[in-house]
């Protein structure tokens, strides 16, 4: 994929065959309350609800990502890692978020689930490349958290796949720094859209 503007007036942002959406880890442990909460994770939730609702009338498939840690996992820090015990699988906190519609119909990827190795990415050792090309999928739209980690490794290793990749701000919380991790995302071509561009395109 060639670095295109975020600026660029190309059809890239626009609803169609070979669209998909990616929702990153919208799991109780993220949000308020969890065990690694991003600051204000739960009021995006019904901003992604409406990006679901899109997607479904059009047909479009969705996937959700989801960390999906041994007990043990390496980033926990009683293993020399830098997070507190988090999104232990098949516990509360590596739950979806019960506000979250998530259809039946979307796939979910399950990342991290090697206890010696850390994976914020999506793509990283997932099925999700191949499962996005055997859809035809050609252009991403990404939401969820945190945008200075999972959001930006999975965007970048997207661009890496060969996708276009569009990040839906509005639909983004991040743990530190969000606007130096849009920023970078941009600077590599990827578009930033909001949800009143996105009805705007898909109306034209």
């Amino acid at each position: 994929m060639s670095n295109r503007s975020s600026n660029s007036s190309s059809s890239n942002d626009t609803l169609g065959d070979g669209s998909a959406l990616i929702i990153v880890d919208m799991q109780n442990d993220f949000m308020p309350g969890g065990s690694l909460p991003v600051p204000e994770a739960d009021k995006i939730i019904p901003v992604v609800n409406k990006y679901i609702e899109i997607f479904m009338a059009k047909g479009l498939p969705i996937f959700a990502s989801r960390d999906w840690h041994p007990p043990n996992h390496i980033s926990f820090r009683q293993r020399g890692g830098i997070w507190p015990v988090h999104c232990v699988r098949n516990t509360f906190g590596a739950k979806f978020h019960p506000d979250l519609k998530l259809p039946r119909s979307a796939t979910v990827v399950s990342k991290a689930t090697d206890p010696n190795r850390e994976a914020y990415s999506a793509f990283d050792r997932t099925e999700l490349a191949d499962m996005l090309r055997a859809k035809g999928i050609k252009r991403l739209f990404v939401a969820g958290v945190a945008t200075d980690y999972c959001v930006k490794n999975t965007v970048l290793d997207a661009l890496g796949h060969g996708f276009e990749v569009i990040l839906l701000e509005d639909a983004t919380k991040g743990l530190t720094n969000s606007t130096a991790a849009i920023e970078e995302m941009k600077s590599k071509g990827v578009k930033v859209i909001r949800l009143e561009q996105l009805i705007t395109v898909r109306n034209r």
